[in-house]
């Protein structure tokens, strides 16, 4: 689950890391009406995308009136296929210096990774590019935390302030309390700034939290209702669906998360845009294919669809009379392509036979018909 910027402060002013006091405005009026309240503001666009500065996400403001204006354009503002609905006003800082610094989950270690630069309030992901070894990694031992010898080791390569090293170690510290507490895969804060009169300062926030283990965070619950980037994200998980929208225009369908994956990567290779990735999990019965079917082709941009399923303890001919009852119960306008191979095989593709759908042998077969039924 993402975190606006401004619901990652609010975890992390929970732990007493130094975040402004910022407010969170929906129309031009209210942003302006804070501005007054606060003074010189700086206005945030309220995405879950990273380079909304460039886009012109993030601007100054010195007075409410300029407040209500600079609101105005960057409300209802498209940053990469995200539409801005929210703004964050909060003071506008006088900054000195700006650092990054972040704790990511590394699935290949099997730990979390401490990651430190002196060259903050830039993408990271550019930083990593051209300039890596800016980048200061060391890994935390689970069994003992963040220990304060590797906060200071940490800062001392990464070139962090000496003068500030105490303060800036227990935002560090806190970084951490926060990421353990609210059982996060990822905390950033960039930049970490250091201000002309001297004070540290968590001047923005980027919080993703594991979505496994929100029944013990039931307080975040309301988050979820704004973590999801498109309308289709949100009904998928409404129906239990393991579901993500692509935006391409080829819908694709199967029962494990690796065997999907695989069917992307062929469309992929075969010239296609996938749609999504929709996965209908392992003994999948008739009524969650009709429930994936309804998902996928709700999608306009689809043109095609393609079931890929390696029957295990999934049932071929299960998913068969899912198919079927989809044809029955909603117009199908798009061609589909169906693989079926392991358990029940030849029941579920004798109770297709004679239906709207093609049989195909592969999953390289089918990204090769579905190009070539979309092409008619």
């Amino acid at each position: 689950m993402k975190l606006h910027e401004y619901q990652g402060k609010e975890l992390f002013r929970s732990v007493g890391l130094p975040v402004p006091n910022g407010e969170v405005a929906t129309t031009p009026d209210q942003a302006a009406a804070i501005a007054g309240r606060l003074g010189r503001v700086v206005i945030k666009a309220q995405v879950h995308v990273g380079g909304r500065g460039k886009a012109g996400g993030v601007k100054v403001a010195a007075t409410p009136e300029e407040a209500r204006q600079v609101a105005g354009r960057i409300l209802g503002m498209d940053i990469k296929g995200l539409t801005v609905h929210k703004v964050l006003v909060e003071p506008a800082l006088d900054i000195q210096t700006e650092y990054y610094a972040g704790i990511v989950n590394d699935r290949a270690s099997k730990r979390f990774i401490l990651m430190l630069s002196s060259m903050g309030g830039v993408d990271i992901e550019d930083v990593a590019h051209t300039n890596p070894e800016a980048i200061i990694r060391l890994p935390i031992d689970p069994a003992y935390g963040l220990l304060d010898f590797v906060v200071y080791q940490a800062m001392r390569e990464a070139g962090f302030s000496e003068a500030k090293s105490r303060e800036l170690g227990r935002v560090l510290k806190g970084l951490y309390e926060a990421l353990t507490r609210y059982d996060c895969l990822l905390a950033e804060i960039n930049p970490l700034v250091i201000t002309g009169d001297g004070r540290v300062v968590v001047a923005d926030a980027k919080v993703d939290i594991d979505d496994n283990a929100l029944f013990r965070h039931r307080d975040l619950l309301p988050y979820r209702e704004e973590s999801f980037d498109n309308e289709m994200d949100r009904q998928a998980t409404e129906q239990g669906l393991t579901y993500v929208h692509l935006g391409g225009d080829i819908g694709v369908i199967g029962n494990g998360a690796g065997l999907v994956m695989n069917t992307l990567d062929v469309v992929t290779a075969s010239g296609g845009k996938p749609a999504n990735f929709l996965d209908i999990g392992g003994g999948a019965q008739a009524d969650q294919v009709v429930k994936a079917m309804t998902m996928v082709l709700s999608d306009a941009a689809v043109k095609g669809l393609i079931f890929n399923i390696f029957g295990g303890i999934t049932r071929c001919d299960e998913v068969a009379r899912g198919m079927l009852q989809a044809a029955e119960r909603m117009e199908i306008r798009v061609p589909v392509v169906v693989r079926l191979a392991g358990t029940q095989e030849e029941a579920g593709s004798e109770l297709l036979q004679g239906s709207r759908y093609v049989p195909v042998a592969s999953v390289q077969e089918a990204a090769s018909k579905i190009q070539e039924l979309i092409a008619v």
